[in-house]
């Protein structure tokens, strides 16, 4: 059954939505985490810095896949907030096939250019062959990361947060038992570890389809609700395409960053990267409450409920400043033992290095729940030119950050580069915001 997200007190009915979604991106976290403990404490620290140095295109891939199916979502909610069954499943079709032509066209390009990609990001030579090996396998399963994120994106767009999290819990725990085989008796090395990911996956996938489509029969669609595919496929994109471009633009100046920290060595970089997975616990936290916000936006505007939409917006703003502030205490509190927890042993640099992220950008937190809340709340009102003008000032104050601050502050000029990008989109979007709902609530009161 459904759920309307139109209906009931904005406070409790986001937070009971959010919780199950931070449970999924916990488990999608654990995904890499795995492969990182698993590859550094069997492999070394080499290993680790290979995979690291790579861990920002496939990320990068992955915020893209992530923004172009949640605009779908959004489509999706829209049309379930409007009462409009046509439309839902003629949403639904048409999100199936842009995803299948999105995934063959990404899979060729990102295969086809992962030698000069890693040229590109100046990865070391004595950690160049494993970084292929593990970047190319990632890339090449793409298919079973769209898969999963779009199938999950329609079940939430419907008001199903549990069912993604069920699933990909069992991916997570089954994804432990791949590593370890792959990488210990089959000596897979760290293409090991990006096989159990992309197996893991998409079983995940599969699985939450046959469910889904047994829960909602809105999703299990034919021929005839294609009908007029062309229009709708124009308005999927209009939303998912720029969606993509914003999810992934902090990824676009990170490969910045990524290259700038390669540059210092494999040490800096195995610092880094164990610094960025912990930090992702922050990110995929406060994605959580924008994908429960982006939800329930889609179907209050669907259904023209302006006036509850600001209700919602004041209340994820506060759900998301208070987990932001206790990730903030949490990662400052355990900093000195993030490094260990990947690397037996390890150095006192790279121990300073990854410390040295956490004091840089974990203070900031609050500005990266300030963008996400307000870029979540405009974008699913249908307004896709601010957010993505947004992301072109996050993206050159990023890149600018990156190189003008390192200049003077080394490498704690990069990482703070991060919160300066953050706070430059957020300084756009707000008034975008307010201008917004003022406008809609006029129309409220009419």
């Amino acid at each position: 059954m459904a759920k309307d997200l139109t209906k009931g007190r904005p406070f409790p009915v986001l937070l009971q939505f959010t919780l199950p979604v931070i449970g999924g991106n916990l488990f999608q976290l654990f995904y890499t985490l795995a492969d990182t403990v698993i590859v550094g404490r069997t492999l070394g620290a080499q290993a680790l810095a290979a995979v690291g140095s790579t861990t920002i295109i496939i990320y990068f891939v992955l915020c893209f896949i992530q923004g172009f199916t949640g605009g779908f979502g959004i489509c999706l909610g829209q049309r379930f907030g409007a009462q409009d069954t046509h439309g839902m499943r003629r949403s639904v079709a048409v999100s199936w096939g842009l995803s299948l032509v999105f995934t063959v066209a990404v899979t060729a390009l990102t295969c086809g250019l992962t030698h000069q990609i890693l040229y590109w990001m100046q990865t070391p030579d004595s950690i160049y062959q494993d970084a292929y090996d593990y970047m190319f396998v990632v890339l090449l399963g793409t298919g079973a990361t769209v898969f999963y994120n779009m199938i999950s994106n329609m079940l939430r767009a419907l008001g199903d947060s549990r069912t993604p999290l069920v699933f990909l819990v069992f991916s997570a725990l089954l994804n432990v038992v791949l590593d370890v085989v792959f990488i210990v008796p089959l000596q897979m090395g760290v293409a090991g570890a990006a096989w159990a990911t992309v197996v893991s996956q998409f079983l995940s996938a599969a699985l939450c389809t046959v469910v889904g489509m047994k829960k909602f029969e809105v999703l299990r669609t034919s021929r005839s609700d294609l009908a007029g595919w062309q229009k709708a496929a124009w308005q999927h994109l209009r939303i998912g395409f720029p969606m993509g471009f914003q999810m992934s633009v902090m990824c676009i100046g990170q490969l910045a960053m990524q290259a700038a920290v390669n540059a210092l060595g494999p040490v800096a970089i195995a610092g880094y990267t164990a610094a960025t997975k912990v930090d992702q616990l922050s990110v995929l936290m406060n994605n959580a409450f924008g994908i429960a916000l982006s939800n329930f936006v889609a179907q209050c505007y669907g259904a023209g409920l302006y006036g509850r939409i600001r209700e919602g917006v004041r209340a994820s703003l506060i759900q998301t400043e208070a987990g932001n502030l206790f990730m903030c205490v949490l990662l400052l509190a355990c900093r000195n033992a993030v490094t260990p927890f990947f690397i037996d042993n390890p150095t006192a640099e790279t121990i300073q290095y990854a410390n040295g992220y956490l004091l840089a950008v974990a203070p900031f937190y609050v500005i990266l729940g300030l963008l996400l809340v307000f870029r979540t709340a405009v974008q699913s009102m249908g307004n896709s030119r601010a957010p993505f003008a947004a992301c072109l000032v996050e993206l050159v104050m990023r890149i600018g950050g990156t190189f003008g601050l390192s200049r003077v502050l080394g490498y704690t000029g990069i990482c703070l580069s991060s919160p300066l990008a953050w706070a430059g989109a957020t300084s756009l979007l707000i008034p975008v915001y307010v201008s917004e709902i003022r406008h809609h609530a006029m129309k409220e009161n009419r």
